[in-house]
């Protein structure tokens, strides 16, 4: 017989209960005890899978189809999530590549900037090299 909504509720707060304190208790032992520990977790979830599955068999075709539509939707809603997070890491890319173009042309900017001025500091040099043979020229003159 199929248990009522909220006993199924409770059985899987005390489930996780047990849970909790199994690991908490865990934290504290031997490697030994924490491999037998792991067993009966082991054991129980195989056993509690069993249980389902023969639940789901003895409710029938109904349940079956609804578990399969419930299987179809956590696919469906993994696909879902798998397809924005692609996007999201999508939209990441395209933030970083666009950030990282803005830099580039910014340093682009400076080096071009920073040419003029060499350019403009070496127009300055032969400019007073032109004025200082010109000194040399009327000094020798005079």
């Amino acid at each position: 017989m199929v248990k009522q909504l909220s006993e199924q509720l409770a059985d899987m707060s005390a489930s996780a209960k047990k849970a909790e304190d199994a690991i908490e208790a865990a934290r504290k032992e031997t490697h030994d005890k924490i491999e037998m520990r792991r067993e009966q977790a082991r054991a129980t979830a195989s056993a509690a899978a069993a249980k389902v599955d023969a639940d789901i068999k003895s409710a029938g075709a109904a349940v079956t189809g609804q578990w399969n539509a419930l299987q179809t939707k956590v696919a469906a809603d993994i696909d879902r999530l798998k397809e924005k997070r692609a996007q999201r890491q999508q939209e990441r890319d395209v933030k970083r590549a666009q950030d990282r173009a803005g830099r580039m042309e910014k340093e682009a900017e400076i080096a071009v900037e920073y040419a003029i001025a060499s350019i403009e500091s070496a127009k300055l040099a032969v400019l007073d090299a032109v004025i200082a043979n010109v000194e040399v020229r009327e000094a020798r003159g005079a």
